[in-house]
């Protein structure tokens, strides 16, 4: 692989169509994180926050917000793709394919499905791609698309040394 000139993240350069980025390290979601974000985002649904109302549901305990899967398993990506990216320009097909439950492991995986060079700049791209997120049984339970306008690696911003080569 190429070098990154970037302090962050991926130029237009290092997105090859086909390629699977699988992103690591996965992340544990607890009844805290759940209950934290779902009172911070204001869905006070007793689904996630009341474990004696979700043990009488179809699914017999608490799952988990499907934004906070969401926004955990986008925040998972940032290091591999959207890090350097001059903006998100769309969210497109968002699917809650399985449940997630407390204390459930999830992991993030893209593929790259497309990418061209911008119309209007010379020193810009978008890159398209598609986020599985899954649990530790290997389970799919959500996965999303996104294009992302990203810097050419001469354009791009360089990393902060401070002192490091």
């Amino acid at each position: 692989m190429a070098e990154i000139h970037t302090p962050f993240g991926r130029c237009y350069e290092d997105f090859h169509v086909g390629d699977v980025i699988k992103h690591w390290p996965g992340r544990t979601i607890t009844a805290a994180d759940d209950a934290i974000f779902s009172l911070l985002s204001l869905n006070q649904h007793p689904l996630h926050i009341d474990a004696h109302y979700a043990a009488s549901t179809q699914f017999g305990k608490n799952l988990v917000n499907g934004t906070l899967v969401f926004a955990i398993g986008v925040g998972m990506t940032v290091n591999d793709i959207s890090g350097a990216a001059i903006a998100m320009l769309e969210y497109e097909n968002v699917k809650h394919l399985k449940p997630t439950f407390h204390d459930d492991t999830i992991y993030a995986r893209t593929n790259i499905l497309d990418k061209w060079e911008s119309k209007s700049k010379q020193d810009r791209g978008i890159v398209y791609v598609e986020t599985l997120i899954s649990n530790q049984r290997e389970e799919d339970v959500m996965s999303y698309r996104r294009k992302l306008l990203v810097p050419k690696r001469e354009f791009a911003a360089r990393p902060y040394t401070h002192g490091h080569p």
